[in-house]
């Protein structure tokens, strides 16, 4: 067997060791005679899962007490949507648009209410955070609104905003156990777990219980209200059991690695090696302001949307895969590479050699040529 080094921004590769013990029990899950795949979402190896996967998550992330989690379908995508009908009481909301999906839910909410954008770093193509110090906040708002970490544009708040007593909501999806958080800081956070977590299909949201209410927007269909997710403990409809399965293993592997103190050492280890060949290197260039890198998304251009092509086609003859041309920076179409959370610092090493070849053997092109590439991979 040979794998390849899967680093698309996701679905994003898993744990061997996490691979391997689920297809070890794919026929039979456990001597219940049947696979997880199977079961029904209502027996009792299904509930032990599903409980299970929430108190390792809890344990992680050292969830409150006070807080909700839900394991749902739909995707993040879902919830650009489904927030604002749970949360918008004043049919008034603001976001903080630092990339597309920030991007994405602020014209969702537009549908929903007055969605107000507080801060935004469009102007230099999303290259970094804006200052969320001391950001002019209606008092009537029902909530703010980020995405932490920029799958595309590769930046992430290190400093969340100054939110003034308001509901500070979080999309997390591409920074999702990659290093220690306090979720007490904010009213909502949630993520697809495709990026980090789990296969596609699922969305984690961790809700505090007082924004789990019926004042929901007229309207909201029903299994979209938090509060009939969150009465029926995430199965008031056949949930992604298999999904869900899956997380449960990533969450006991993270704690057998270390937890997030060591996921976040490691993730700052591998970005490094990233980062340090980037900011010497005579052909590539990073995209991001310094302050504002994040650890799981590194994005850099060359100029060149022919040499791009080029470093394409031998990224995948040397077994990298990226996710399929999705334009990001105007006119080219981004190769993108996710540095997954779970590859060994080795691995990342291995990629940066790969690179470090293909500038090698770029080295001969003419200035013009180099001032033209636009390559932009996030790794």
């Amino acid at each position: 067997m040979s794998r390849v080094y899967n680093f698309s921004a996701g679905p994003a590769m898993l744990p061997e060791e996490v691979l391997k013990e689920a297809a070890d029990e794919m026929l039979d899950y456990r001597g219940c005679g049947m696979s997880v795949m199977e079961m029904s979402h209502r027996s009792k190896e299904f509930d032990d899962i599903i409980k299970e996967a929430e108190a390792d998550l809890r344990d992680l992330m050292q969830i409150p007490d006070n807080y909700k989690v839900l394991f749902l379908q739909g995707g993040a995508s879902q919830q650009f949507a489904a927030i604002p009908m749970n949360l918008m009481k004043n049919r008034k909301a603001g976001y903080i648009v630092t990339g597309q999906w920030a991007k994405k839910a602020f014209a969702e909410a537009k549908i929903y209410g007055e969605a107000i954008e507080l801060a935004s770093s469009a102007d230099k193509t999303f290259s970094y955070i804006p200052d969320c110090s001391d950001l002019d906040i209606p008092e009537d708002l029902d909530y703010v609104y980020i995405c932490e970490n920029n799958t595309i544009y590769g930046t992430k708040f290190k400093t969340l905003p100054n939110t003034k007593g308001h509901t500070l909501v979080a999309d997390v999806s591409s920074c999702f156990l990659s290093e220690p958080v306090d979720v007490s800081k904010y009213g909502l956070i949630y993520g697809g777990v495709q990026k980090n977590i789990g296969p596609a299909g699922v969305v984690i949201v961790i809700i505090r219980e007082d924004l789990i209410t019926d004042d929901v927007l007229p309207g909201t269909p029903t299994m979209l209200k938090y509060k009939t997710q969150a009465d029926a403990d995430s199965l008031y409809n056949t949930p992604p059991c298999y999904g869900i399965y899956i997380c449960g293993k990533v969450f006991k592997w993270i704690k057998k690695m270390g937890g997030l103190s060591a996921m976040k050492e490691h993730n700052e280890k591998k970005a490094k090696i990233l980062y340090d060949f980037l900011d010497q290197s005579k052909l590539f260039k990073g995209t991001v302001r310094k302050e504002d890198r994040s650890l799981m998304n590194v994005p850099f251009v060359t100029g060149d949307k022919d040499l791009d092509a080029k470093i394409c086609v031998r990224g995948k003859g040397g077994r990298l895969r990226e996710s399929e041309g999705t334009p990001h920076r105007g006119r080219h179409a981004g190769f993108h590479l996710q540095r997954d959370a779970h590859r060994r610092r080795g691995e990342a090493r291995g990629v940066h050699e790969r690179f470090r070849g293909k500038e090698q053997q770029s080295v001969s092109l003419t200035d013009t040529e180099r001032e033209k590439s636009c390559f932009n991979i996030i790794a």
